[in-house]
């Protein structure tokens, strides 16, 4: 009967794990995706950082996720898109394509576009400075076998 309980437990913990990840990519993922908003017509000032309100403290919620890899499927206003994300050290990177190696051993292939952020060391870079054996954090959508990477960032070294 213990074992029954504890299956149970863990089986608890795992959904509201998974449960917690998926609404931190629901919120996480439209943001990332949205890096150029459009200016409001009463507005005449260029955007400031503070245009995403919140957007800061969703990522630093999704940063504290101790997951490496993960998957969701999150509902926007034009249907239902799945949200992939992961933690690990660039294998290899050729013309727009980038792969990266989590620590459990799973490798994806992500596609890279004009669209694709990406942060080094805090700051705007671009993928080219990227380097084989970097520690990257990635944030996309996969269509099919496609995943294409909205966001990638290198956090500052120490």
């Amino acid at each position: 009967m213990a074992i029954m309980r504890t299956n149970r437990k863990t089986i608890a913990a795992g959904a509201g794990a998974a449960g917690l990840l998926g609404l931190g990519l629901y919120l996480a993922v439209p943001a990332a995706a949205n890096s150029s908003p459009s200016p409001s017509p009463s507005s005449t000032t260029t955007a400031s950082p503070k245009a995403h309100p919140g957007h800061g403290k969703r990522m630093a919620a999704l940063r504290r996720a101790r997951g490496v890899h993960g998957e969701a499927t999150v509902r926007r206003k034009d249907g239902f898109h799945l949200a992939d994300w992961q933690r690990g050290k660039i294998t290899g990177i050729s013309g727009t394509t980038l792969t990266v190696r989590s620590a459990d051993g799973a490798s994806w292939t992500w596609t890279t576009n004009s669209s694709t952020r990406v942060r080094k060391d805090g700051a705007k870079s671009a993928l080219s400075s990227l380097a084989n054996g970097a520690q990257v954090f990635v944030l996309g959508e996969r269509t099919g076998d496609t995943r294409t990477a909205k966001l990638v960032r290198e956090p500052k070294k120490h």
